[in-house]
C-alpha cells in the first residue's frame, strides 16, 4: 500500500512517555499534533465505523510515518489500545497512536522538520479536536490506569 493511500484514511499522534518522570509529551509538525498535517474543520469524533479494512492497519501507518520522518522504526510501537475515528466528506478517518520507546523524546529527530515536543498544557491554540485526541491520549496513558499505552 503506497503512503499517499495510508494517509488518505488515517493519521497518527507521536508521543513520548517518560515513565519515570510521568513527561507526556506530544509531537508537533507544521502547527498540528496529526501527521501528515491536520485533518478538515468539519472533522468530528465518530464510533468505530463497521467493516474497517486494511487501509486502517497501524502497522501500516507506522511504516508511513517512518519513512516520511526517517525514524527508526525499532524506535516506535502502535499503541493498539488506542482506537479513536473522526468522520471527515471523504469517509472515515482512523487516528493511530504512535509511541516513541527511547530514553528521551527525540527532538532532534523531528527539528529537520519544523517539529517539537510539547507537554499538554501547551498545546493551547491547537485544533479543537486535536486537543480533544490529546486529552483521550493524556487518560489512557496518565489517567486512571496509568502507563498502559
Amino acid at each position: 500500500m503506497d503512503t499517499q493511500d495510508v494517509w488518505a484514511a488515517n493519521r497518527a499522534m507521536l508521543v513520548h512517555f517518560d515513565s519515570y518522570s510521568a513527561a507526556l509529551m506530544f509531537a508537533r509538525l507544521d502547527g498540528s499534533l496529526l501527521l501528515p498535517g491536520a485533518l478538515p474543520e468539519e472533522a468530528e469524533l465518530q464510533p468505530p465505523p463497521a467493516g474497517i479494512s486494511a487501509r486502517h492497519d497501524g502497522e501500516a501507518v507506522k511504516a508511513a510515518a517512518v519513512e516520511r520522518l526517517g525514524l527508526n522504526p525499532d524506535e516506535v510501537i502502535v499503541a493498539d489500545d488506542f482506537d479513536h475515528w473522526v468522520h471527515t466528506a471523504d469517509g472515515p478517518v482512523k487516528i493511530h497512536l504512535l509511541r516513541f520507546n527511547t530514553f528521551e523524546a527525540p527532538k532532534a529527530l523531528l527539528e529537520p522538520h519544523g517539529g517539537t515536543f510539547k507537554a499538554i498544557s501547551e498545546l493551547r491554540g491547537s485544533a479543537r479536536l486535536e486537543l480533544a485526541l490529546a486529552r483521550e491520549v493524556f487518560n489512557l496513558i496518565i489517567g486512571a490506569g496509568g502507563g498502559r499505552a
